[in-house]
C-alpha cells in the first residue's frame, strides 16, 4: 500500500526546532540512565556534542598565535638593535669628546709655542739692546786714550780715534738716548748719546749728523758719516766714552768697550 504525503508545501524543522528536539532526547536519554553510568561513552559524547553544535555561536575571526621561541627571537633581536643604538651614540659622544679634547690640547700646544716664540723674541731682542759694537765697524783705533800733545787743549787725548774715510757710517756703540746733535767746537759735528746703562758716549768730526735730540738708537743704529770737522788734521772718528755729559768725566773707551764685550 503507498502512502501519499499531505498535500502542501514541505518545511524543514527550524534550527530552534531541531536544538529542542535535541535537548529533549538528551534529556530522555539522560533519564533513562543511557547517557551517564549504564550509557555507551560513545553515544553520550556523540549527544553532547550534537547539543555543543546546536549551542556553539559563530566561528569567530582566525587568530595569529606566534610561537614562544618566535617571540623570544623577535624580543632578542629588538634588544640587540637597542643596544647598538646605544652604543653607537655612546661612541659618538666619545668621539666627540676625544676631538674635543685632542683640539683643546693642540690650540694650547700652539698657544704654548707662540708665547716661546714671544718670550725668546723679547729675550733675544733685549740681548740686543744690552749688546755693544764697534762705532766703525772693522775700524783700528790709530790714537790711543790720553796720548799727549799740543793737538789737544788739555794736553791730552779725552777720547779715541778709529781709522775712518770720509763718509763711513758711524754707529751708536748701543742703545740710548740722542742728548746732543749739533756743532761742538774742537769736536766739528758731534753726537752725544746718555747709554742706557747710565754712562755717554760721544762721536766727533763728523760730516754730516743723522740724528735729533730726544731720538731713541739701538745698537748699531747709524748717527752720522765720518769727516774732518772742527779740530781735525784729517777724516776719522773721534769717539769718548763718559760717566756724564759733561767733557772732563771721560773713562778709557776702549776699556768701556771691553767691558761691554766689544774686542777693540
Amino acid at each position: 500500500m503507498a502512502f501519499t504525503r499531505a498535500t502542501g508545501k514541505h518545511r524543514a524543522r527550524s534550527r530552534m526546532t531541531r536544538r529542542g528536539a535535541n535537548m529533549a532526547k538528551v534529556a530522555t536519554l539522560t533519564a533513562a540512565g543511557v547517557i551517564g553510568t549504564l550509557g555507551s561513552p560513545a553515544l553520550a559524547a556523540d549527544a553532547e556534542a550534537a547539543v555543543a553544535q546546536d549551542a556553539a555561536p559563530a566561528a569567530p575571526a582566525p587568530v595569529i598565535v606566534i610561537d614562544g621561541s618566535l617571540a623570544a627571537t623577535i624580543d632578542a633581536q629588538a634588544d640587540a638593535q637597542h643596544l647598538a643604538a646605544r652604543k653607537a651614540e655612546a661612541e659618538a659622544k666619545a668621539e666627540a669628546k676625544r676631538k674635543a679634547e685632542a683640539k683643546r690640547k693642540a690650540e694650547a700646544r700652539a698657544k704654548e709655542a707662540r708665547e716661546a716664540e714671544e718670550r725668546a723674541a723679547r729675550a733675544e731682542e733685549r740681548k740686543r739692546l744690552a749688546s755693544f759694537q764697534l762705532p766703525v765697524a772693522g775700524s783700528p783705533v790709530t790714537t790711543g786714550y790720553r796720548t799727549g800733545g799740543a793737538l789737544w787743549s788739555s794736553g791730552s787725548h779725552s777720547g779715541v780715534d778709529f781709522r775712518a774715510a770720509s763718509g763711513t757710517s758711524v754707529v751708536a756703540v748701543g742703545a740710548g738716548t740722542v742728548v746732543e746733535a749739533g756743532w761742538g767746537g774742537a769736536y766739528g759735528n758731534n753726537v752725544v748719546i746718555r747709554m742706557n746703562d747710565g754712562t755717554f758716549t760721544q762721536y766727533g768730526h763728523l760730516s754730516s749728523i743723522g740724528v735729533s735730540v730726544g731720538q731713541s738708537v739701538t745698537p748699531g743704529a747709524r748717527i752720522g758719516l765720518s769727516g774732518s770737522t772742527g779740530n781735525s788734521t784729517g777724516p776719522h772718528l773721534h769717539f769718548e766714552a763718559r760717566t756724564t755729559a759733561e767733557y772732563g768725566s771721560d773713562i778709557d773707551p776702549v776699556a768701556y768697550l771691553r767691558a761691554h764685550g766689544v774686542g777693540v
